[in-house]
């Protein structure tokens, strides 16, 4: 099998430092999307999560029956798992009464069992394997997870840490630099540190967003949840059109 067939097979982006920036664009916008029909639109956390289920839903059947990979399609599956993350971890957070330790620490465990068995299955969970149908369910499934547990794990720094949004963004960031020098810098195992990284962006994108559009009082900027959503989606737009998206290489 040649390169030109690997790509081919392959849906899921090649991980460039584009990837990582649109990366936590699509998680703040998922902030502040999720909080838009959840709060402003007072919808609600259940009906908006099951809302942005359905989108998130049909997003995924759309990328898994793509023949090759497609920009758009992916980063719109992404975007849909962020806010469906968004509004799912707060209503099991605030409705349910679990608390942001008690989700972070029940998603965790979602998020560890998922790659366990995804791993069990297939025998990888490296993204340069995910070239079937079974393992880009695996792939999504993971990713739903990891996008909630974001947000809690979000929520519960900024407020119940008490270290605030930025605060919570200079933790998460740091974390993320490390991460990357680890990369570089140690024989780590390179899927163990993509998962950790893809992991910490969806906080990091969290409490960014509260940043932007939670009120002046509470720490926030108190922006408009639709200007700020419309200009993270402009920005991943012009991202996407601007570079040269590849593929990820499958392994044999």
């Amino acid at each position: 099998m040649n390169q030109r067939t690997d790509e081919a097979l392959s849906k899921v982006p090649e991980v460039t430092l584009v990837f990582w920036i649109i990366k936590i664009f699509a998680t703040t916008l998922g902030e502040t999307g999720g909080d838009a029909l959840s709060m402003s639109m007072n919808l609600g956390y259940l009906l908006s999560t099951g809302i942005f289920a359905a989108i998130f839903l049909a997003a995924v059947i759309v990328q898994i029956r793509a023949k090759r990979f497609h920009p758009v399609i992916y980063w719109t599956t992404i975007i849909a798992t962020t806010t469906v993350g968004t509004t799912l971890a707060d209503f099991a957070d605030r409705s349910l009464g679990i608390g942001y330790a008690g989700g972070s620490a029940l998603l965790f465990g979602l998020l560890i069992l998922s790659l366990a068995i995804w791993y069990r299955t297939l025998g990888s969970v490296s993204i340069n394997t995910v070239g079937s149908s079974k393992s880009e369910l695996f792939y999504w499934v993971t990713i739903m997870f990891s996008q909630t547990l974001g947000t809690a794990l979000g929520d519960w720094t900024a407020d119940t840490a008490g270290l605030g949004y930025e605060g919570g963004a200079i933790l998460f960031s740091v974390l993320l630099i490390l991460i990357a020098a680890a990369y570089y810098r140690t024989k780590l195992s390179h899927t163990v540190l993509f998962w950790a990284a893809f992991i910490l962006t969806r906080p990091l994108g969290a409490v960014v967003g509260d940043f932007l559009d939670k009120p002046i009082n509470t720490g926030g900027l108190d922006l408009s949840r639709y200007t700020a959503s419309a200009v993270l989606l402009s920005a991943i737009a012009v991202f996407l059109a601007a570079f040269q998206h590849r593929p990820a290489k499958l392994n044999h």
